[in-house]
């Protein structure tokens, strides 16, 4: 808990100090560029918060070093690893020209080095046919590699409101603490604590008001780390069922994969255009849009807000019973494609215009009206 308690002060301070002296590097790391579709926000807002979630994150390191915590060889390199990523995209978010191949191409290089460093690979997947693969030479390296960079990517896809994948990867995370205790792996514990800490620590200026957002470096930062602390976690812990991390990140993983099939299949436009169609984007511009009709900058940001719970609860549908069920590959396996079917199901009704009537009264009872001043 220490761990924690310092990764959210430092965290804090750091987020604090950015949002405060916006004035003076705003230029740089404001996200000025209001004209894409899948931008919500009404005015200029520092787009650089990774950069508080990573001094929270070696404050905890710190504060695990002094303490003398178990693994902190194991922390330490992760947190070397991670900041290639972070430094991908924290480089986008003050020059807007790294490209997403770039930017993918520097976590998969994070990736290799904690492979050679942490020891974290993926040593089997509980996928019939592709644990015969893993014996491969060169197999279990390229999944690894394919597979922190997609989390990675995944998360950055869905960081599209207020407190979003922020919230959703500190639920992932406690999931990922909570399992690591049940198997005494402390160290993977620790690791997930002092993440969490810091995400909050940077969340209580995200959510409600957005002072400031999560941005490339910031996403990048941690998928990677939720990506490696899942294969490490059953890498270490043969208990662990190896399709627990899969069902833990469900909700970014079937974001990522379902919009790239239908920017090419559907649409048949390039993967990498960005459209206002993702299941986020959808719930704020039809349902939201019902709740709240006026366009003033209180509304537009209470609409922005008011989004996020809802993909939090999806987010919940699938950690809850891959915490539950974390020994179980059967279970969850069976929990993940109903996971999939209820994505579609929701993504469908809303298309369609045919929203279910409980996330209809939802919005209805938040939609009290804002006062004018």
């Amino acid at each position: 808990m220490l761990l924690l308690i310092c990764a959210f002060v430092f965290s804090f301070l750091a987020t604090l100090l950015v949002v405060r002296s916006a004035a003076h590097h705003g230029h740089l790391s404001g996200d000025t560029d209001k004209a894409q579709p899948q931008k919500f926000h009404a005015h200029a807002v520092p787009r650089i918060g990774g950069v508080g979630i990573v001094v929270g994150v070696l404050a905890g390191g710190a504060a695990a070093f002094f303490s003398k915590t178990e693994g902190l060889a194991l922390l330490v390199a992760l947190g070397a690893c991670g900041l290639v990523a972070f430094a991908a995209g924290l480089i986008e978010d003050f020059t807007k020209r790294v490209t997403p191949k770039q930017r993918l191409l520097a976590t998969v290089a994070a990736a290799a080095l904690a492979v050679w460093l942490a020891d974290a690979i993926i040593s089997r997947t509980g996928i019939p046919g592709f644990d015969n693969l893993m014996v491969v030479a060169g197999f279990p390296l390229m999944l690894t590699l394919l597979a922190v960079a997609g989390v990675a990517n995944s998360v950055n896809i869905i960081d599209g409101f207020n407190g979003l994948a922020s919230m959703c990867v500190a639920i992932m995370l406690a999931a990922l603490a909570y399992v690591a205790f049940q198997v005494n792996d402390y160290t993977i514990m620790h690791c997930a604590l002092i993440c969490l800490g810091a995400v909050l620590g940077f969340f209580v200026f995200n959510y409600p008001l957005g002072l400031i957002f999560l941005g490339d470096g910031g996403a990048y930062f941690l998928g990677f780390w939720v990506a490696e602390l899942g294969i490490l976690l059953v890498h270490r812990n043969p208990a662990v069922s190896p399709v627990f991390p899969l069902l833990l990140c469900a909700y970014p993983i079937f974001e990522t994969l379902f919009t790239m099939y239908r920017r090419r299949v559907i649409r048949g436009r390039p993967v990498g255009l960005p459209d206002a169609t993702h299941l986020h984007s959808l719930i704020y511009r039809r349902l939201m849009r019902w709740a709240i009709g006026k366009r003033d900058a209180a509304n537009l940001l209470r609409r922005n807000s008011m989004t996020s719970p809802y993909l939090w609860a999806l987010c919940s549908m699938s950690v809850a019973p891959a915490v539950l069920w974390w020994d179980d590959g059967q279970a969850l396996s069976v929990w993940l494609l109903l996971f999939c079917a209820s994505y579609l199901v929701i993504y469908r009704a809303i298309v369609q215009f045919r929203t279910p009537r409980f996330l209809l009264r939802k919005a209805d009872h938040w939609a009290a009206p804002v006062e004018e001043h």
